[in-house]
Formats: structure tokens, C-alpha cells, sequence
């Protein structure tokens, strides 16, 4: 029997950004530039490229310019674009409103990486989906959701993001797994755990981050975590594991030939737009060029 098509993603764009702190006041982390383009665009191409038609974006109080910028293109902007003859960025920027069919929740609930998803599931239904996020993703050929996809396709059952990760802070940055090998940088998920804080603690050194493939079965377990938390955040872990203990299939996908950006980290952030910029044909030669003379000046 064929698997349902994945045609639903869903992108956590909540949270408040203090690390970015006086710009995030006012304007949503999510919206920190590439260059010239959106950390979200990103997202949301990466996600259409590999046949996503439906995105909902889970967003707060102050988020509306991630609204406004996968919205129609203003009668002012329009009119000034056509008059200066800069019809070629206008049809750029007229695109991106018709990237997917965008719909756009506001987070309740406790924090967490969880809520977003109890926020959206009348939205999803009863079919798989993407859940991401718009501050990290791993670039790759193909790209992360691509191979996650194709992972589904032939073992069915659930999808992590998956990348190699051993340095001391970073078992206390990310959520790590353990199970058994069952394909080409495949693993079977039998336990995963959130921040273990140590590598002694960990089950190996396979980090989660930054998305995943899930089926609808994961929204009772979602309730059932919920309505069992008293303090503290609402993460998406504990449902997985019990997940794994009733029979749920779980795999964890090492991304090949992935690059991983964390933009909620300041440094991070700087790292990944110079990244960007000096793959860029129009900029990065000379942008390389200014480096070099500044590192030897």
C-alpha cells in the first residue's frame, strides 16, 4: 500500500529572540537577513522544493512582519519597482507570495517545542507532515527534507534531522538517539533524550535538530504529556519515547553531505551569512577580497 503524500509542514516561529536583543524588539529572529533574503525564505523554499504545497507558521504577538513578507507585494512597493525598472526584483518578490498556501497560528500554551504542534493539529489532521524550525536547518544535496522524505518512503514511520555532534557544550544544546543501524546513515530510533548534558549520558553521538517527518499518531501522546506537565517546558521527546515503547516506528536520518547552521547563536548567525555571501557569484569575490585585507591589515 502506497504512503500518504507529505504535502503539510509545519514551522515553530514563536519564540522571542532575546539573544538578538535590541533588533528582535521589534522585528522577529525569524526575519535576521541572509544577505538579502529571509533565514525563513529558506525554509519555506527548501520545504516547497521537496513537494510541500501547505505551510502553517506558528508564530507570537510580535511576529506580524513574517506575515507581511510571504503576503502580496504592496501597491507602493509595486508602483515604485515598475517606475524605477526594476520589473526583474519585482517578479522575485511577486513569487514569494505564491511559494505555498500560508496559514498562521499564534502559539499557546507553555514553552516548549512541543506546543506549537498541539496549537496546529486541527490544521493537520490525520495526515503526515514536516515539523521545523526557522532559526537552524542543515543545508544539503539533496536537501535535508528531501533525504527525510525519501527515508519515509521506504521504511514509513517517523524521520529525525539527524547530524554527528561530540563537542562538551553540545549534549546540552541538543536532544541525541540511540538504536540500530537499519540502512545508509538510517538508525532505528529505540531512545531519545533531550539535552543529556554529558556524553556519558548520551546514546551516542547522533544529535537531533532541526526537523522532522511525523505521522498523526504523535498528537495523542502530545496530550497525554500535557496534561501530565507541571512545571517546566512542553517538549516533543518524552511523547516520541513512549511513541518507540508502543510499537511506533522512529528513524533517525544522519543528513549526507549536511552543513549545519544554528542562527539563534549570535556567532553562528555571523558565520552563516558569510557563508551565504561569499557563495554568491555578484558579491563574494569581492567580499573575499575585503577579508583578506582586513586579516592582513
Amino acid at each position: 500500500m502506497s504512503k500518504p503524500k507529505v504535502r503539510k509542514a509545519v514551522i515553530a516561529a514563536a519564540g522571542f529572540g532575546t539573544r538578538f536583543l535590541p533588533f528582535t524588539k521589534a522585528m522577529p529572529k525569524e526575519m535576521l537577513p541572509l544577505v538579502d533574503k529571509p533565514i525563513i525564505q529558506y525554509i519555506v523554499e527548501e520545504l516547497v522544493d521537496a513537494g510541500i504545497e501547505d505551510v502553517v507558521i506558528v508564530t507570537g504577538y510580535h511576529k506580524r512582519a513574517i506575515e507581511d513578507h510571504f503576503d502580496h507585494t504592496s501597491m507602493e512597493l509595486r508602483s515604485n519597482l515598475k517606475q524605477g525598472g526594476k520589473e526583474e526584483i519585482f517578479e522575485k518578490i511577486r513569487e514569494i507570495s505564491t511559494l505555498a498556501n500560508f496559514a498562521y497560528v499564534r502559539q499557546k500554551g507553555p514553552y516548549g517545542s512541543a506546543s506549537p504542534l498541539v496549537d496546529v493539529e486541527h490544521l493537520i489532521g490525520n495526515e503526515p507532515f514536516i515539523y521545523t524550525f526557522a532559526d537552524d536547518f542543515v543545508r544539503a544535496k539533496p536537501s535535508r527534507f528531501k533525504q527525510l522524505l525519501a527515508a519515509r518512503d521506504e521504511r514509513g514511520g517517523s524521520v529525525l534531522t539527524c547530524i554527528r555532534r561530540s563537542g562538551e557544550e553540545d549534549y546540552s544544546r541538543y536532544g541525541y538517539v540511540g538504536g540500530k543501524q537499519v540502512g545508509d546513515r538510517l538508525y532505528q530510533v529505540d531512545t531519545i533524550i533531550e539535552k543529556p548534558g554529558s556524553a556519558a549520558k548520551a546514546p551516542s553521538d547522533l544529535a537531533t535538530v532541526s526537523g522532522y517527518v511525523l505521522e498523526p499518531a504523535i498528537f495523542p501522546y502530545l496530550h497525554e504529556e500535557l496534561a501530565a506537565l507541571k512545571e517546566g517546558e512542553f517538549m516533543i521527546q518524552p511523547a516520541m519515547q513512549k511513541m518507540i515503547q508502543d510499537g511506533h516506528d522512529i528513524y533517525g536520518c544522519e543528513i549526507q553531505d549536511g552543513v549545519y547552521h544554528d542562527t539563534g547563536n549570535k556567532m553562528e548567525y555571523l558565520k552563516t551569512v558569510f557563508d551565504f555571501a561569499l557563495e554568491r557569484d555578484d558579491i563574494g569575490h569581492e567580499l573575499c577580497d575585503y577579508l583578506r585585507e582586513k586579516l592582513q591589515g
